[in-house]
């Protein structure tokens, strides 16, 4: 018999809740009656409630947020309806904002809004102790980050064989992006270094070597940051592989002369450009040097190894289909190994909804809230957008096209490959689920047929990438060409290309 659970559901198996392991690691007394349960949203909500309820816990706690309050909806319903006595607290930023008419909390016993790390243990012990609150919404002030006790000692072997690791070293945002929730922070907080330090060394001990940082703004302290790379620079070996959000247009120079010493592999960059257009970015609030931009991005695509992950935002107010492409086509320019192409989300609680009326912005009701349409891109065009967003994540972004992405783009690279999208959209009717041989034809039939270029050219950058994959088949664009064929297997394994940056993502040694 537990006392205690703290649950919440992963999108995936590699995920590990950092928010559960604060308030773990901040319960002080009850931590001994206290067990974290960990689900995924595949897994059937019947399954889940079993698996809770036979630890007879008389508080649970969960982490709710935008990929899993659908299924957290069910299963608490499942819970109340089992067991009514049952105590259910709410945290995360789901039910942090709007929570009025969320029907989740409606049948939940409390909720916590805001960071609930040392609020959660105050209430567990009301409860506990027969002392029940006066009201069922408590809301939380951040903590003083010198008052935590840090989470990481509640990462297991299990988690630290197969997970993600996850670890900040501040919280907060200082700027006022107005499709992002750290929109609503005053400022960004920095954990104490040394004892910071001092984690990141036992989880390193441990064998952690894929350090995920959730940092919002990690360059924004460049003396902090400096002190951070120069930890890892200490410790470095083949498997380390550091991922950290970087603000665009500040890299100064006590970051660059340590970047530069990391090498190929170690090194991940997710950098949120979200938009070019410097009216927009005045309307969400987003204060961005495009120049400065530009020249960082360059900058480290030219003297460092690091893995860059460039962002960009469809559906921002104000930013038609043609200022979306001249962004777009800009940041290709720079070339970073990946650009993602998200749609505007409303989030509850994100200053953007203020624009909603001047521009007829229209999300989608249900989880993750997504703009259907606006003033300017109509629903037939979101949606034509959208498809154009994971094709380009299924071809421009899988690291597999290094000789065909320059072909398929050429020199108007949003209007050659949304052309591309359409095409490759009437002809499947499907966004998913491609065959990996099925893929390269399609390429090489699009290609030819919708974007005109030579078969000999396109049959030869294709016939180039896909002998880099390791792939046993031959797909038909290459049976038709004795010249093109791909090499004997035996061959073909030793000429694999290395492990995409998504197989590095999701390493675990």
């Amino acid at each position: 018999m537990t006392t205690l659970l703290l649950s919440t559901l992963n999108a995936r198996y590699f995920h590990a809740s950092l928010g559960l392991r604060y308030l773990l690691a901040n319960l002080g007394e009850l931590q001994t009656d206290t067990a974290i349960r960990e689900f995924i949203i595949t897994q059937r909500p019947l399954d889940i409630v079993e698996a809770l309820l036979a630890e007879q816990p008389r508080i649970i706690g969960f982490g709710v947020y935008i990929w899993n309050v659908v299924e957290t909806t069910q299963v608490v319903a499942l819970l109340k309806r089992i067991q009514p006595d049952l105590c259910i607290v709410l945290g995360g930023p789901e039910v942090s904002h709007e929570w009025g008419e969320q029907p989740l909390v409606a049948m939940a016993d409390y909720l916590i809004t805001g960071q609930a790390d040392l609020t959660f243990a105050r209430l567990c012990r009301q409860l506990l102790e027969g002392n029940p609150p006066a009201t069922r919404v408590l809301a939380a002030d951040p903590p003083p980050l010198d008052q935590l006790t840090l989470p990481y000692r509640f990462y297991t072997d299990e988690d630290i064989a197969h997970r993600l690791i996850y670890v900040e070293a501040s919280r907060g945002c200082p700027f006022r992006c107005e499709f992002c929730l750290s929109a609503l922070d005053k400022t960004a907080w920095p954990f104490p270094l040394e004892p910071f330090l001092a984690e990141l060394d036992l989880l390193y001990q441990r064998g952690v070597r894929h350090f995920k940082f959730v940092d919002r703004t990690f360059n924004l302290n460049a003396k902090i940051g400096a002190r951070i790379l120069d930890f890892f620079l200490e410790r470095l070996d083949e498997r380390l592989f550091l991922h950290f959000e970087l603000i665009p247009d500040q890299l100064p120079e006590a970051l660059k002369e340590r970047i530069v010493r990391f090498p190929a592999g170690a090194l991940q960059f997710e950098i949120g450009v979200q938009s070019f257009d410097p009216e927009v970015q005045t309307r969400i609030s987003r204060k961005q040097d495009n120049r400065k931009t530009e020249e960082n991005l360059r900058w480290l695509r030219q003297y460092t190894q690091a893995h860059l992950h460039a962002d960009l935002i469809i559906g921002l107010p104000g930013e038609d289909l043609a200022r979306f492409a001249a962004g777009f086509d800009r940041l290709v320019t720079l070339d970073p190994h990946e650009i993602q192409v998200g749609i505007l989300k409303r989030l509850r609680g994100a200053p953007i909804v203020r624009h909603t009326a001047a521009f007829d912005l229209r999300y989608n009701p249900h989880p993750p809230y997504n703009l259907l349409c606006s003033t300017q891109l109509d629903f037939a065009t979101m949606r034509r957008l959208e498809r154009f967003a994971r094709y380009w994540d299924l071809i421009g972004n899988s690291g597999r096209f290094h000789h065909t992405r320059p072909l398929l783009l050429g020199d108007a690279p949003f209007a050659r490959f949304l052309a591309f999208s359409d095409w490759l959209f009437a002809c499947t009717g499907q966004t998913h689920q491609f065959a990996l041989e099925r893929l390269f034809d399609l390429l090489y039939q699009g290609m030819i047929e919708r974007l005109q270029l030579p078969e000999s050219v396109t049959r030869a950058a294709l016939a180039q990438d896909y002998r880099s994959t390791g792939a046993k088949s031959c797909p038909v664009f290459l049976r038709t060409d004795p010249a093109a064929a791909l090499d004997p297997p035996a061959k073909r394994a030793k000429t694999a290309a290395s492990p995409t940056r998504q197989t590095r993502h999701l390493r675990t040694d």
